[in-house]
């Protein structure tokens, strides 16, 4: 008799450690890098006028990188910047020129030296059927009269169509200044505004709901587009993979095919 209370005991042990086993495997739950899932996200911030090829590049990276959801923000090159400074998280930026860029830089938010993948250039922007007959950008002097939007001068696509006003000694008085290029864009393709000044590829993705008037002179008021990785992203080797791609013969496919130049 003395052995079987051995092996009852011997077996009640082994139960208890079995039950305890699944408690065991749910307690480091929260000591985790994602969701139990295993999702991870990364975080774009990205010029508005960049929206149809980065749309088509984070397809392409979460594709190609198992349990990788890319989160867009698209804006105001001026504005994503203002947010960063002031804490908001993310993980990879791309703005619309330099200028606006390097004031990331000077507060230490990025992780490297931003590298330039594609230039734009404006073009004036009018409603389909072009109603009020604009044909050149001195049709777009205060004097003129006409219900003019752009975009504001801190934002690269306004600053740039300042240079490109002085340029051409044309003086502009705008109804209203947006704080991303495709607010001036849904403004004149709406009727709202007689012209706009926006980026050619933004023409080019409107439609048949705006029309493009070439403007020669901006051929010498061009912008470059940098990106970079951002020095708190929670993903830093993921953020450089999609600087990579950006960068890469996909990115610069995608570029063209919406009208963007390459880096100068």
């Amino acid at each position: 008799m003395t052995g079987r209370p051995a092996r009852a005991t011997a077996s009640g042990v082994l139960l208890g450690l079995l039950a305890l086993l699944p408690l065991a495997g749910c307690g480091g739950g929260g000591d985790g890098d994602g969701d139990g899932d295993g999702e991870r996200t990364l975080t774009v911030y990205a010029a508005a006028s960049l929206t149809e090829p980065f749309e088509q590049l984070a397809e392409e990276f979460a594709a190609t990188h198992d349990g990788v959801d890319v989160e867009l923000s698209l804006g105001g090159s001026a504005d994503l910047v203002t947010q960063l400074q002031e804490g908001a998280r993310a993980d990879v930026l791309a703005t619309a020129d330099t200028a606006t860029m390097d004031r990331l830089v000077a507060d230490g938010l990025a992780a490297g030296e931003p590298r330039t993948f594609a230039t734009n250039t404006l073009e004036i922007a009018v409603p389909a059927g072009n109603p009020a007959g604009v044909r050149s950008l001195e049709d777009l002097d205060g004097d003129r009269g006409l219900d003019l939007v752009v975009c504001a001068p801190e934002v690269p696509c306004g600053a740039a169509a300042l240079t490109l006003a002085e340029l051409d000694g044309v003086t502009l008085a705008p109804v209203s200044e947006e704080q991303s290029v495709t607010d001036v864009l849904a403004k004149v393709a709406a009727g709202e505004a007689d012209a706009g000044l926006v980026y050619v590829t933004d023409v080019a993705t409107a439609g048949d709901d705006v029309e493009g008037i070439p403007v020669p002179e901006a051929a010498e008021v061009v912008n470059d587009y940098p990106v970079v990785a951002l020095a708190d992203s929670d993903e830093p080797a993921l953020a450089e993979e999609f600087v990579e791609l950006v960068l890469g013969d996909t990115g610069r496919a995608a570029l063209a095919a919406a009208g963007f130049g390459g880096p100068r």
